[in-house]
């Protein structure tokens, strides 16, 4: 398994004050009362993965709501590569920390391992980590786009449809400059004279990269050139030429330390010292006399370089942000104008370029309509087999492939899930089927035909078992444990069939204390999970507890 999620931290969201959740890797189950907040979990798990926030959640009285989830990997690799590329903190100790806050000002605060980040970028990462069906969150399995990719993704398509697409993205840039260059004489004499002119201006100023700098750095000295002359004077003046010039003292203080050696030998340290200390002022008076005497008071030479600077203030704001900008904008116009310039030649090329990349689609195109094709039935027959068990005894359950009139953006053909329930009814488009139930059931039945090939390593059911029950509910919970071999699956669930097959369940209950309503999430096992269970049934009568350990297998 790639990742499990092993805590969830809520604060003040909806009814939970403070909840600390541990999970385990397998099929959890969350039972409670209708009403006692079990969707709570959903929720926390919805904003963490970046959907909107909706501050009316924020449990009154309290200035703002927290989730925090710990996701444990394996391997970090592949991920610490993706948070780079955000911008975010790698993973230590192979744990990914994600952290949302959102107050009642509105104000979002999203964090990855401790760095602030997007809410885009949170939910781009969510999404590969959980995959949450409700009972309106079926509509994704209504998506033409998202039964291709599970086609695909249970083909093992997913290098030829790559391939496929590249092929088709180079296909329509070819088409587009084509295009483009084809727009009408008179536009394009216009661009051309704009390109001459931005090509001309940029190349007369003959710019270099990292000019800017070493520029603003030699104007900066010539135009305080008068301050840093009269300075560097007054230094040399108070350094040798003053009346009380310091080198005049410094001459003075040697002739007491000589009368000091004189008297007393020990004391020839301080007559180095003070030689040290007479060199380096005499050199820094010297340096300084140097540096006034090449001091560049040259107007012309000024007024050169403020004309530059100008020069370049007046390309930045036109072409870009920085010199570097400048240039890069020169280099691009100078291509455009070169390929408008030799528009004849260029519009050949493409043509050739289209050409064989339209023979690159078909090519590749073919090949994943094979793959697709060959996998279409084997899709079906794999659904059909997991719908037989959950209750469709005599459903019919089919992928149509239809050819497109031209190729499109995923392939050469369209895709359509067609479900008949019933027999004697023609199988229809899913989204023609009403059930929520129903197609909740459909959702179960190709997840667990694509389980192998699912990379999502959190599946999150949220009461998808509505509608169903008995031998049906048996089945449906059958399913999630079968999901949990490749997954970590959590299952909030009404049916005790269901709940029983979980290898760990908690209960979420809902207290009235202290004048306010508090929800509470807690693990039950042993007795405490076979009177749930028997609750869920109807009731903690000696027939309910009977069947509820029979459920649980004891």
């Amino acid at each position: 398994m790639p990742a499990t999620l092993t805590s969830l931290r809520i604060r003040n969201l909806a009814l939970v004050e403070e909840l600390a959740w541990t999970l385990t890797p397998g099929f959890t189950a969350i039972t409670g009362e209708t009403g006692s907040g079990k969707s709570i979990i959903v929720g926390a798990l919805q904003l963490i993965l970046g959907e909107r926030a909706d501050k009316t959640l924020i449990r009154t009285g309290a200035e703002s709501c927290t989730v925090e989830a710990v996701f444990h990997f394996d391997d970090t690799k592949a991920l610490n590569r993706e948070l780079e590329e955000f911008g975010v903190e790698p993973c230590e100790g192979g744990e990914l920390i994600l952290k949302r806050v959102f107050s009642a000002t509105g104000t979002n605060r999203q964090f990855i391992n401790g760095s602030p980040t997007t809410l885009a970028v949170l939910k781009q990462l969510g999404d590969g980590l959980v995959d949450l069906h409700g009972p309106h969150d079926h509509q994704s399995l209504l998506s033409d786009a998202k039964q291709l990719g599970l086609l695909d993704a249970f083909a093992d398509a997913g290098t030829l449809r790559e391939k496929y697409e590249e092929q088709f993205r180079r296909l329509n840039r070819a088409i587009d400059e084509h295009t483009e260059l084809s727009t009408s004489e008179a536009a394009l004499e216009r661009e051309v004279d704009l390109l001459r002119h931005q090509v001309q201006e940029i190349d007369a100023a003959q710019l270099r990269a990292d000019e800017e700098e070493e520029l603003l750095a030699r104007y900066s000295v010539g135009a305080n050139s008068r301050r840093l002359l009269e300075l560097s004077n007054q230094a040399v003046g108070r350094l040798s030429e003053a009346d009380d010039a310091v080198l005049g003292r410094l001459a003075e203080i040697g002739k007491l330390i000589r009368d000091l050696e004189r008297i007393d030998p020990a004391a020839s340290r301080f007559s180095e010292a003070h030689l040290r200390a007479a060199t380096e002022l005499e050199d820094l008076a010297s340096s300084l006399q140097d540096y006034a005497q090449e001091m560049d008071l040259d107007p012309e030479r000024l007024a050169q370089m403020e004309e530059r600077v100008s020069l370049f203030e007046t390309l930045k704001r036109k072409y870009g942000g920085s010199i570097a900008e400048v240039i890069a904008f020169g280099e691009q116009a100078t291509e455009r104008l070169r390929k408008i310039e030799s528009r004849g030649t260029e519009l050949a090329r493409l043509a050739a370029e289209i050409e064989a990349g339209r023979k690159a689609v078909q090519e590749a195109g073919k090949k994943l309509n094979t793959k697709r094709a060959a996998a279409a039935p084997k899709l079906a027959t794999s659904v059909t087999t997991h719908l037989r068990d959950l209750g469709f005894k005599k459903s019919d359950f089919r992928v149509a492939l239809t050819a497109l009139e031209k190729p499109g953006p995923h392939g050469l053909e369209s895709i359509a899930f067609l479900f008949a329930p019933n027999p004697g009814e023609p199988p229809k488009a899913l989204k023609a089927i009403g059930s929520s139930g129903e197609i909740s059931r459909v959702m179960l039945a190709v997840k667990s035909s694509l389980a192998a090939q699912d990379t999502i390593p959190l599946l999150v059911f949220d009461e998808i078992d509505a509608n169903v029950g008995g031998e049906i509910a048996h089945a449906v919970g059958a399913k999630m444990k079968s999901l949990a071999a490749e997954h970590q699956v959590l299952c909030i669930s009404h049916l005790p069939q269901v709940a029983a097959q979980a290898k760990t369940q908690f209960v979420v209950t809902k207290e009235f204390t202290k004048d306010r309503t508090i929800s509470q999430l807690e693990k039950v096992e042993g007795k405490a999970r076979v009177e749930e269970i028997a609750r869920m049934l109807g009731g903690k009568t000696d027939s309910a507890l009977a069947h509820a350990k029979t459920l649980l297998g004891g």
